[in-house]
């Protein structure tokens, strides 16, 4: 999938707050609005290589926004919007479950809102059922992916929602999307946050299907390329 038209190459800097960064492109110091909230601490660090989109809009504070990171050799997609829209696009294609007819974002079950309800056909039976996503961009240098990259209340109130939505009787399924494509598997980050751990692992015994896909990142597309196995009965400490 194509997510970018306006790239510009540069260095990162510094990042004085979670929402901004300084980088240096064609020999002069840019604030660009970092679309990744998380820590990313092992993705930027001065020097890193990294890839900023250039808006259109006239009117913003920053010119820029930066969205991919030079990695230990590979281009690592840190767009917190991109896996949303690479996972959308995988499920309408049929290779994440059969028989998808339709997909919804942003629906609403009860008092939560999932990012997708979707519907699908399978033996003749009408199924419908609910998807959270979660872009990963914490990885270690054997090819690992880990996630959370910090405590995170939202993403374990998320799990116990897709397990309340499986009682009711709907498919629900978590997706982890790996923004690097030599990930060999993902584990929980039990030290960082155990509980997401724990919900992911009852989530697990309550029917929740929860997988994990490798994307193919090029400096301006995303694309889900292959399932990893995501392992939860085995720990591993993340970077």
């Amino acid at each position: 999938m194509k997510l970018y038209h306006r790239l510009k190459p540069a260095v990162f800097l510094r990042r004085p707050n979670r929402f901004i960064a300084l980088c240096e492109a064609e020999g002069e110091e840019v604030i660009c609005h970092v679309k990744n909230t998380g820590r990313c601490r092992e993705l930027l660090y001065p020097g890193a290589r990294v890839w900023l989109e250039e808006s259109d809009n006239p009117d913003r504070k920053t010119r820029y926004d930066l969205v991919l990171v030079e990695n230990r050799g590979y281009t690592v997609c840190m767009d917190s919007q991109a896996p949303n829209r690479v996972f959308g696009e995988w499920l309408l294609s049929g290779r994440c479950l059969p028989g998808v007819e339709a997909i919804r974002p942003e629906s609403s079950f009860g008092g939560s809102r999932f990012d997708f309800a979707y519907q699908r056909q399978e033996g003749g039976r009408l199924i419908r059922g609910f998807a959270e996503v979660k872009g990963v961009t914490l990885f270690d240098d054997d090819g690992f992916a880990f996630f959370p990259d910090a405590p995170t209340e939202r993403g374990v109130k998320h799990i116990r929602e897709l397990i309340a939505s499986r009682e009711a009787g709907y498919e629900a399924m978590l997706c982890f999307v790996a923004q690097r494509e030599d990930v060999r598997a993902l584990y929980p980050n039990d030290k960082t946050h155990p509980a997401f751990g724990d919900a992911l692992r009852d989530a697990r015994s309550a029917g929740v299907i929860i997988t994990a896909v490798c994307c193919r990142v090029t400096p301006d597309s995303s694309t889900a390329d292959h399932v990893i196995p995501v392992i939860l009965d085995e720990r591993r400490p993340a970077p």
